[in-house]
Formats: structure tokens, sequence, C-alpha cells
């Protein structure tokens, strides 16, 4: 009888236990289905939500252009009354992931600004290099009201165009004198920093202390010390910034601290801006009394940004934006700047001012930047289906820097041909910039202006 009862409970058993287990298993699966991969995007999860990854993305600018170069301007010792020439302005690898609920990481790699003429060090092998290096940690678990980080960061105060996602810009280029210490005190705009970002509410903020670089190690010889100001080569202070957002509409992103350029309607966004960056006797000039006086550095800026839809069904929108800057460098500060120039030499210098020559103009200085940009984007069916579409845009930076006798206007007018969003875009741009010469009286007077035109094909994934 026992053995009997024995042998009921066993078959009992081989039965009942894998029913149970495939039952388990089958709520399991419906409890918790595992994300379908997005195929737009290279990216690898680490649990089965999806809420920890890693992803990675690559991005390519590759520029064709003619310039009217500045009077003067040689190339390798030639006369050189225009140029073209063929570059990639910009090419980056991003690693980034959520590794844990609060724990973030983030990498970018790559190089800046390489055409015939680029060289490191005579050597046109140029060094890439690590554009941001950071870890990050959320103070309240799946909230963005607090995050911590800090290491090789772009996070910083004054602007969106200070800190900005280069890949979903809506001009060809960034307006890079927002990036104002550009290569100076900075590795390409990023400061070795630790910071506090996060959203309350609708206020978007992040608060920043860097340990600037020293403009010896920027790879140039650093300019004497003189009458105008230029960065202090023997003082060493920390630098503080903030940049603080009022967000109207729709919040916009966090994962990184990069801040988009247009959403192409995918967002409605209206924010209020305003930043600042101050350093303890960053600058430097002499005086008749003084052999050298030192001074602080204080930027700061305040703008509004739109981007909203204007028609969903016909998928069209708008981008707009419009910034006041003030920069104090110091007494008679003025920066000569030409994007992945084109000419390494003059023969009509500026005295006590480098790099006049190619594409340059005078886009730092001391003194109020207005900047405004505006762009539209056309219906989604303008070219047929399949074919993209078109996001015409312009741009106007406007200076009175206090050295220029007379204010500065530099404008862009452009085309975006999105044939797949900011994933594969070709884009014609024109610019128009003023040139400067040194008049009897010691001023700096405009002359005439410069033309350039370049057509970028970007691709990001």
């Amino acid at each position: 009888m026992k053995n009997t009862l024995f042998i009921i409970w066993l078959l009992q058993s081989i039965w009942i236990l894998p029913t149970k287990a495939q039952v388990q298993a089958d709520s399991s699966s419906v409890r918790t289905p595992k994300p379908v991969p997005d195929k737009t995007e290279l990216k690898y999860n680490l649990n089965e939500s999806g809420s920890h990854y890693f992803k990675v993305t690559f991005l390519n600018q590759t520029w064709l252009r003619f310039d009217q170069s500045n009077p003067g301007t040689t190339v390798l010792g030639e006369p050189a009354a225009h140029t073209f020439d063929v570059g990639l302005r910009r090419t980056r690898i991003q690693l980034y992931g959520q590794l844990t609920d609060r724990a973030f990481i983030y990498f970018q790699f790559g190089q800046n600004n390489f055409n015939f003429l680029s060289q490191n060090a005579g050597n046109r092998k140029m060094q890439v290099f690590f554009h941001d290096a950071l870890t990050e940690y959320a103070v309240v678990k799946g909230k963005n009201y607090l995050k911590l980080g800090g290491g090789l960061t772009i996070a910083n105060g004054l602007s969106r165009f200070s800190q900005p996602s280069i890949g979903t810009i809506l001009t060809m280029d960034v307006p890079v004198f927002a990036q104002a210490t550009v290569d100076q005190t900075d590795e390409f705009s990023r400061k070795l920093s630790v910071y506090a970002r996060g959203q309350i509410g609708k206020i978007d903020y992040r608060l920043v202390v860097s340990d600037p670089f020293p403009i010896t190690t920027n790879g140039q010889t650093a300019p004497a010390l003189s009458t105008n100001s230029t960065f202090s080569q023997k003082s060493h202070h920390k630098q503080y910034q903030g940049f603080f957002t009022y967000q109207l509409w729709d919040k916009e992103p966090h994962t990184t601290p990069y801040m988009t350029g247009t959403y192409l309607g995918s967002k409605r966004v209206l924010n209020l801006e305003g930043g600042f960056i101050t350093q303890a006797k960053a600058m430097w000039h002499s005086s008749e009394t003084q052999d050298t006086v030192y001074t602080n550095l204080n930027l700061w800026s305040v703008a509004a940004f739109l981007d909203m839809p204007v028609n969903k069904n016909k998928g069209t929108a708008i981008s707009a934006y419009a910034g006041y800057f003030t920069y104090d460098f110091g007494q008679g500060y003025l920066r000569y700047n030409g994007i992945m120039n084109p000419a390494n030499g003059t023969t009509s210098p500026l005295s006590g001012i480098s790099n006049t020559y190619g594409n340059a103009f005078p886009m730092f200085g001391t003194g109020n930047v207005l900047y405004s940009q505006v762009g539209y984007l056309l219906p989604k069916n303008l070219l047929g289906e399949g074919n993209g579409t078109l996001l015409p845009y312009a741009s106007l930076m406007y200076a009175n820097y206090k050295r220029l006798a007379d204010p500065m206007a530099v404008y862009n007018l452009g085309i975006n041909w999105l044939l797949k969003g900011h994933t594969s875009k070709l884009t014609l741009d024109y610019q128009n910039r003023p040139v400067y010469e040194a008049a009897p009286a010691g001023n700096i007077i405009q002359t005439t202006r410069r033309g350039c035109v370049v057509l970028q094909y970007q691709l990001f994934i």
C-alpha cells in the first residue's frame, strides 16, 4: 500500500511541477516583455527593461569651401585672393550609458578642423583626443532633480550655444563666439570641472566649478604682456559658472549636458535663458603706472529660445533664438578666429593681433554682442516621398567691441536638405564678414567685406 501511494505521489510531481514552472515562465514573460531593439541607434541594453544601457554614436561633417580671403592673405608663402579646400569640420565618437539607476558615464572622442593645413607639431597625422570624459550620479533615483558630475566636460554657464549638441544644430555651424574661452583656457570648450545640474519644475539649472588650463599649454605662443588685455600667464584661479533656463512649455531632454539645436518639430519648446562665467585675475595688461595689472574675467548672457511645430500634419516647424551677451575680458581685449582657416599667413598684419588672415574676423572681444537665428522647416513631403525636406535659415552676429571703431556684423544665409532628419543632411551656407585695418590714429576700422560659401554633408547615427 505504501509503495502504491509513493508511485502515485511521484507521478503527480512529474506532471505538476513542469506545468507550474511553465505557467510561471509564461506569466513572467507577459509581465516583463523584452524591449524591441531600435534599429536606428547602436544601443546595448544592460537589463530587461532597457533602463540600463550603453550606447555608441558616430558623426562626421565634411566641408567643401570657397572663401574670399582677407587682404594680404598668403597660403604657404604665396598670395591667395581666394581659396578652395576640403576638410573635416568634426569627426566624433560618443560612448555613454546609464549603468545603474543612478550612475551615468559619458565619453566623446574625435578631432576637429582637419584640412590640408592642419598639423600636429608638423605632422599631418593629427592627434585625436578625448573631448569629454565624465561620470555623473543622480541623487534622487529616477528623477532629474539633482545630478552631481565631474571630469572633462563641456557643461558650463553662459548660454545654450556654449554647450551645443553639434549633431542637431539649426545652422551649418554653431556661433563659436558663444564658446568664449575656446582653446585659450579650455580644450575645445571643455574644462576639468565638477558640477550640479537638474530640473525642478520648469527650472533647468547647472552650476559648475572649473579648473581652467593655463593659456601657456594651448599649443601656441602666448601673446606678450601689453596695454591690451590678454589671458594671464602667471595666476591660476578657479572658474565659476552657472546657466539657468525657465521652460514655459515642454521640458528639454536631460541625458547629457549638451543642449539640442532644433527638434525639427518633435517638441514644443519656449525657454527664457541666462548664464554667467567668472574667474578672478584671469586677465592681465600693463599700464604706465604699474607693470602688471590683473583683472577678472566676467561674461554673462540672457536669451530666448523657441522651437515648435507649426502644422503637425504637414510637418512644418519654426526655430528661433535671440541672445544678448556682455563680455569683459579686460581693456582692449580682441581676438581673431577663423574656423578651420584655409590660410596661414599675411602681408598686412594688424599690430598686436595675430591670425588675421584667411577667413578670420574679430570673433571675441570686450564689449557686447547680439546674436539671433531663425529657421523654418518646410512640409515633410515637399520633395516627394522618401526625398526629405528643406530647412532654410538665417543668422546674425552683431558685436560692439570696444577696440573696434566700427561695430561688427557677420551674417549667414543657408539651407539644409534633410535627407533623413539630422542623421543625413546637406547644408549650403553663405557667410559675409567684415574686414578691418588699422587707421593712422591707432583705431581699427572696417574697410571692406568678404564672403564664404560652404557645402557640408553630415552623417550622424
